[in-house]
């Protein structure tokens, strides 16, 4: 196979994140993103060779229009007869999806089937399959799924204590999601520690307006945060993690909210943004916690805890640590909350280099443990680089 360049597409349901990637030599040609479709200034931002450049688009116009406008891009810059694949996200691919899938009818009646255990995901990513399939009618489309890599979990991390019987007819369970990401950190923290995956343990740290945590036992997810869906677990920019489930009758019963206001509450309007009263942005919060408000340092101080809580309570199905590794935006760039939340881990042992720990931001990857104690790592995670290698191997079965 010459060409080796697979456009990559994350669709939401009024966004579109996109990128293309060079499989062999592991770079983003391009990147990007569509936002606000639907509404009546949406646009497209993308990056090329170094620069930036922002096309506007029509009035209402939805993934189909943000599409046509990038492949018209594509083809501007020279590009469009390069790819040989457009690989997509998927959130939710349930227990149906253990690997990654080539895209045909029968493949999007089934992610269809999965989305009433993801409603405010698979049908976004559904849309842009569809716009996908329309735009790039000769290309093979390749399903990547987060859940695929978490269908390791044994079934006493994965079964919630409600009726079996939920579990066998509706499968009710723990899913795990940013499986690509939790899956490309094992690899390069394999090679970071010297050691090959299958004998590596370590937790995941994945911190984001979206955040899990995942433990990695010789490679393999044996336990993770999210669930059913991805609204549980960690403190994330704007869902809540978890909480009492009679939470949400108290405000139904008492409280007159109904069912949707109770949905868009846990998902939107909580975790950081919530507590802080200020913003979901973690930058923002940071800023604003320096300058002594108190709703800001409150919110810090709440998502470093419970991830600290994870993080300590995933040393019992790995039995021996490794490291700890960080990534994801927020991961990736707050040194205040790594040290933070290294500090609450004290009790392993976690001391920081605080030199190393602001070295390692802003695409930097680094050791940020102190001379004693396990190790903590800093390293930025690539899904789009997970999809486009996805998506190239399995075009290459066609081939054969």
């Amino acid at each position: 196979m010459t060409n080796s360049l697979v456009f990559v597409l994350n669709c939401g349901s009024s966004s579109l994140k996109f990128a293309l990637v060079d499989s062999k030599t592991e770079q983003q040609i391009l990147s990007g993103l569509a936002d606000s479709l639907g509404s009546d200034s949406p646009f497209i931002k993308i990056k090329y060779n170094g620069n930036k450049e922002t096309i506007k688009l029509s009035a209402g116009a939805m993934h189909q229009s943000a599409i046509d406008t990038l492949v018209a891009q594509l083809k501007e810059y020279g590009l469009d007869d390069r790819i040989v694949a457009v690989g997509h996200r998927v959130v939710h691919g349930g227990e149906k999806f253990k690997t990654s899938a080539l895209i045909n009818p029968e493949i999007i009646a089934e992610i269809e089937q999965v989305s009433q255990l993801a409603p405010l995901h698979n049908p976004a990513n559904i849309v842009g399959i569809n716009a996908a399939i329309l735009a790039f009618p000769t290309l093979p489309q390749v399903a990547v799924f987060d859940t695929a890599y978490h269908q390791t979990i044994p079934a006493h991390a994965y079964l919630y204590a409600l009726p079996y019987e939920l579990y066998k007819k509706n499968g009710i369970r723990r899913y795990g999601f940013h499986g690509t990401s939790h899956f490309y950190i094992s690899g390069q923290a394999a090679k970071m520690l010297n050691k090959p995956v299958n004998q590596t343990n370590i937790i995941c740290a994945h911190l984001g307006n979206g955040a899990s945590v995942t433990a990695i036992a010789n490679g393999l997810s044996v336990d993770t945060s999210m669930g059913l869906t991805p609204l549980e677990g960690l403190v994330m920019g704007t869902r809540c993690g978890d909480l009492d489930p009679a939470i949400n009758n108290y405000l139904i019963e008492q409280l007159n909210y109904d069912q949707s206001q109770v949905t868009e509450l846990f998902n939107k309007k909580s975790g950081l943004l919530g507590i802080s009263e200020l913003s979901n942005d973690c930058r923002l919060i940071e800023e604003a916690a320096e300058e002594g408000h108190a709703g800001a340092q409150l919110a810090l101080d709440i998502f470093c805890y419970r991830l600290a809580k994870y993080i300590a309570s995933y040393t019992v199905p790995l039995g021996e640590l490794d490291a700890v590794v960080f990534t994801g935006g927020i991961g990736e760039n707050s040194d205040v909350i790594r040290a933070k939340v290294l500090s609450l881990l004290k009790i392993f042992g976690f001391t920081v280099d605080k030199q190393a720990n602001l070295d390692a931001r802003f695409g930097n990857a680094g050791f940020i443990n102190g001379s004693t104690g396990p190790k903590a790592i800093v390293i930025p995670t690539d899904e789009e680089l997970v999809i486009a290698q996805d998506a190239i191997s399995l075009i290459a079965t066609l081939e054969q």
